[in-house]
C-alpha cells in the first residue's frame, strides 16, 4: 500500500513539474522569437539535452527495443507538429522564428497526451522505463525540430550569398 502511494505521489509531482516546464518553455520561446536565429542558438538546446542520455547508464532507466522504437516513432510524429507550425520571418540579413499562435495549444495538447500516456503506461512499465521513454521521445522531437531549423537557416544564408 505504501509503495503505491509513493508511486502516485511521484507521478503527481512529475506531472506538476511537466506543467511548470511547459509554462517555462512558453516564456523562453516568446523571448527567443525576439532574437535572430544563429547556428549556436539552434544547436545548443539539443546538445545540452543530450547529457540526459546518461540516465541510460543505470539499469533502472534502460529500455527494450520495442520501447525504444515506440518512443522514436511517437517523437517523430510529435516533432512534425513543431516543424509544420514553425514559421520564419526575414528581416534584412537575419532570420527570426515567428511566434506561433498554435504553439501554446500544441504544447498543452502534447502535455495532456504525455500525462495520459504516462498514467496508462505506468500500469505495465516501471517509472524508470517511462522516464527513459519520455526522455527519448522529447529528445527526438527537439533534434528533428532543430535540424529542420538548421536546414532553413542554411538555406536562408545561402540565399543571401
Amino acid at each position: 500500500m505504501l509503495n503505491i502511494d509513493i508511486e502516485m505521489l511521484l507521478f503527481t509531482l512529475a506531472s506538476i513539474m511537466a506543467v511548470f516546464m511547459g509554462i517555462a518553455v512558453i516564456f523562453v520561446r516568446q523571448k527567443a522569437s525576439k532574437r535572430p536565429l544563429s547556428i549556436k542558438k539552434i544547436l545548443i538546446p539539443p546538445v545540452m539535452m543530450s547529457t540526459g542520455a546518461l540516465m541510460f547508464v543505470f539499469p533502472y532507466f534502460r529500455l527494450t527495443v520495442t520501447e525504444i522504437l515506440e518512443a522514436l516513432i511517437i517523437g517523430l510524429i510529435f516533432s512534425l507538429l513543431l516543424v509544420i507550425t514553425t514559421k520564419y520571418e526575414e528581416r534584412g540579413d537575419r532570420l527570426y522564428v515567428k511566434p506561433s499562435k498554435w504553439f501554446i495549444g500544441i504544447l498543452l495538447a502534447l502535455l495532456i497526451i504525455r500525462t495520459s500516456l504516462k498514467s496508462i503506461l505506468s500500469m505495465s512499465i516501471s517509472p524508470g522505463e517511462i522516464g527513459g521513454m519520455f526522455f527519448l521521445l522529447a529528445f527526438v522531437m527537439i533534434v528533428v525540430w532543430r535540424l529542420s531549423m538548421l536546414i532553413k537557416f542554411k538555406q536562408f544564408k545561402k540565399q543571401l550569398g
